[in-house]
């Protein structure tokens, strides 16, 4: 039985036949001519062109494209069968899509502006043809076509984008090639040619766990690409595994016809353009909501709720997803994680922190968007999605209380810091495409970023290897795994990897110095020795209290507080020395004079209190805008133990002290928070009713914008037809006044109301016209006819 997409007509014998869905909205109408008129009658393509009509204004596209190309143009009609050599446009007021070798028209569900027609068709065509599928975006406004493209892309198809310097509206070009689903960048005239020299390879499969893909390439000769792409800037793909990148190579090569590596290195060198496309490429952003559900499955009904267990109740675990494209599985774990608390009340009052990371900067800022395409219904359940999505135009927007969970930021897995003190690491389905000994370097990575009993999550075609003595297998099938409390033996791993080993210069030789420069430099390497040795530890900070220096040992007043990296010393201070630092800060940023701290304990864990005494002195940094303080720790020796009747009047004393200096900044502390309460209070009134007011407007803006932009994108389209009408009627304006003028008869045209409206060169000798005579009625004029009835015969003429 033949699938739907081979029953199409065919007129190569040795492939199906393709088809060209070519989107286009304001200003589109030049650009689908241009494209229209650089296609031959003969070349086997078929083109289905969806515009943004104004469905209530009869539609005069298919007449305007039939004069740039000598193919049949012909609005679509409901079942037609699609036919080579053929163009095929939308009708007003319809979605077109293609099933089963035809065209099928519906009426659109969504109300005018939320429609995305470009998108409904592009995604029958990837679904129909696979990769046969061809899909072009022209200029117009918004993001329609986008998701379109990314699906053909997909499917192996093949996905091309006008060049925004070209388009009249360049938004639609310009989605689409952020979004990194076009494998070509072209203006209209050019698009056609890459199409027929083109010939994508599908999108190639991730492999399995040790597997390669077959490539062509020698790894030799890739090297010269992916230096040229470290270059200019772009990411170093050296690490990844060479049949990998051979294969997505190859596909590029194959868009532009080209078979030889050099001259697809010169063509990178050539064009900026295609450098971007081919890093992209490289990326490799697949994903999906849910994607193996059997691994959230047993993530939420199993491995979730222990680890909750394991942890009290209160605490904020902590997740890391690397590689998250545009943040389909970060978002998925939030959700099987909340699931998985309301299945554990005994630990309700948990939460959890997601740290989602990516290389490409488009994706992870799509990700923040948090907006998907009604597409993901297909994924997502629908009880799923009435709990954590909300619809929007078209498409659905993540929860609140799900997008609060993660956060998105560039990151390098191989080459930047990594993420620690995790509870949850998911590397799923990236470890694959790296050479073995750097996928071992991540295993040891991520062993060191989890905590004891932390859960790593790997793709189905991953494992860990041999590194089972780091990590125990929880769930083989779903390649879920514990980390083993095993740091002390396996060590610090050296990080980062890729940019360390890039940085690192080459050892150079040097002699050794001189005695009598060694001599020099002693007094410079004593005074350092001595500084080291007695120098009191100190760290130096500006007025926000910003860490701007630090000397000596000063972990046991400062810590660095878990969490994103915050060197402020408000932040850092032992909770013990906090209040009574930040009071004398302030002291001296407004007095500009030292101010001492004396008596003050600090408690460091199960030691015994420490004496200590604070220093503070302000300090002028040549080059900082800014005043800085210079804070200097003293640790008060213990005094020999005096009468136990002295020792009680010096503890009483001491403990008088401190209780007044507790009274003196409760108070203060009493009286900041008294007003700070009151403007707050008063503050907050104001920002929720600034904000109900903010968001009942900006319903209503963005209501009127959809639709003020659907509609003038329709006007743009009706415009242009009406222009191109004008132009018509111009031309034909010209044609008419030569002909009657090449007839060399005096010819006069009236109006209704007997006016001149027009007349012929001979028709000045008889009548003594000039041009200013337009308008003027025929009784006023003088003849040199002896034709005294030519009046009333030209009312009788015009009754009649």
């Amino acid at each position: 039985m033949q699938s739907p997409a081979e029953a199409l007509p065919n007129t190569h014998p040795d492939r199906r036949m393709r088809v060209v869905g070519v989107g286009a909205s304001a200003g589109g109408l030049d650009a689908l001519e241009k494209l229209l008129k650089s296609v031959s009658a003969h070349s086997g393509l078929a083109f289905v062109v969806v515009q943004h009509l104004d469905p209530t204004h009869k539609a005069m596209l298919s007449e305007l494209l039939q004069r740039s190309t000598s193919m049949p143009v012909a609005e679509a009609e409901q079942g037609t069968r699609i036919e080579p050599d053929h163009v095929y446009v939308i009708p007003p007021n319809k979605g077109l899509t293609v099933a089963a070798g035809r065209l099928q028209l519906a009426t659109p569900a969504q109300p005018r502006g939320l429609r995305l027609p470009i998108d409904l068709l592009f995604e029958s065509l990837a679904h129909e043809l696979g990769n046969q599928a061809v899909g072009v975006v022209l200029s117009g406004m918004g993001s329609d076509g986008a998701q379109g493209l990314r699906v053909i892309k997909a499917q192996g198809g093949m996905t091309l984008a006008q060049l925004p310097e070209s388009a009249q509206f360049d938004a639609m070009p310009q989605s689409a090639i952020r979004a990194g689903c076009v494998d070509v960048v072209a203006a209209p005239e050019r698009l056609v040619a890459q199409i027929l020299c083109g010939q994508v390879q599908p999108q190639p499969e991730p492999p399995q766990d040790g597997e390669a893909f077959d490539t062509s390439l020698p790894p030799g000769e890739l090297q010269g690409v992916l230096q040229l792409l470290k270059r200019q800037g772009r990411h170093d793909f050296s690490l990844y595994k060479r049949s990998t990148l051979g294969r997505r190579i190859e596909r590029r090569m194959g868009v532009h016809g080209l078979s030889s590596i050099s001259a697809y290195e010169q063509l990178l060198q050539e064009s900026p353009q295609e450098i971007e496309l081919l890093s992209k490429e490289l990326l490799i952003g697949v994903t999906s909501f849910f994607r193996d559900r059997a691994v959230w499955q047993a993530l939420r009904d199993v491995h979730l709720p222990q680890l909750l267990l394991a942890h009290a109740d209160g605490q904020v675990l902590r997740a890391w997803v690397t590689a998250c494209s545009t943040g389909e599985e970060a978002y998925t774990l939030a959700m099987v994680f909340s699931e998985a608390l309301q299945a554990t009340p005994e630990r309700s009052a948990c939460s959890l922190q997601i740290f989602a990371t990516d290389l490409s900067a488009d994706a992870i800022e799509r990700a923040r968007r948090a907006r998907y395409p009604e597409a993901i219904s297909g994924e997502v359940s629908a009880q799923r999605l009435e709990q954590f999505f909300t619809p929007d135009n078209g498409g659905y927007r993540v929860a609140k209380r799900i997008r609060e969970m993660v956060v998105f930021a560039p990151h390098d897995v191989i080459g930047s810091p990594p993420f620690t003190k995790l509870d949850v690491l998911c590397c799923r389905n990236l470890l694959i495409y790296f050479t073995p000994p750097l996928q071992k370097r991540l295993l040891q990575l991520f062993h060191y970023s989890l905590r004891a009993g932390g859960l790593l999550v790997l793709g189905s075609s991953e494992s860990v290897g041999q590194d089972t003595d780091v990590f125990e297998a929880l769930d083989a099938t779903s390649r879920i795994y514990r980390n083993r409390d095993r740091i002390k033996s396996v060590g610090i791993p050296d990080l980062p990897f890729a940019r360390r080993q890039a940085a690192a210069p080459a050892m150079k030789e040097h002699p050794l110095p001189d005695t009598q420069n060694a001599e020099a430099n002693l007094q410079a390497v004593a005074d350092q020795l001595l500084f080291q040795q007695f120098a009191p530890p100190a760290v130096l900070v500006n007025e926000s209290g910003d860490v701007l220096y630090i000397n000596g040992h000063t972990g046991k007043y400062l810590e660095p507080a878990a969490g994103k990296a915050n060197w402020n010393i408000h932040v850092m201070a032992r909770d013990s020395i906090r209040a009574a630092l930040t009071d004398a800060l302030l002291q001296v940023s407004v007095q500009k004079k030292p101010v001492e701290l004396k008596g003050l304990a600090l408690h460091n864990g199960d030691n015994p209190p420490q004496a200590v005494e604070i220093t503070l002195r302000p300090a002028e940094v040549p080059g900082l805008p800014t005043h800085c303080v210079l804070i200097t720790f003293h640790d008060v020796a213990k005094r020999a133990r005096p009468s136990r009747r002295r020792s009680g009047q010096v503890a009483d004393a001491e403990l008088q002290a401190e209780l007044q200096r507790t009274r003196e900044e409760l108070q203060a502390l009493r009286e900041e928070s008294k007003a700070s309460h009151e403007e707050l209070q008063a503050t907050n009134e104001e920002l929720q009713s600034t904000n109900e007011e903010l968001q009942s407007t900006n319903e209503e803006l963005t209501s009127s914008k959809e639709e003020m932009q659907s509609m003038n994108e329709e006007l743009q389209s009706v415009n242009g037809e009406l222009q191109s009408k004008l132009n018509d009627l111009a031309v034909a304006q010209s044609d008419m006044k030569n002909l009657l003028n090449s007839t060399q008869i005096a010819t006069l045209f009236l109006d209704n109301d007997l006016n001149v409206r027009r007349f012929t060169e001979q028709a000045r000798k008889v009548f003594s016209l000039r041009e200013s005579d337009i308008g003027r009625p025929l009784s006023d004029l003088t003849t040199s006819l002896a034709y005294p009835e030519l009046h009333d015969d030209a009312r009788e003429t015009l009754r009649t």
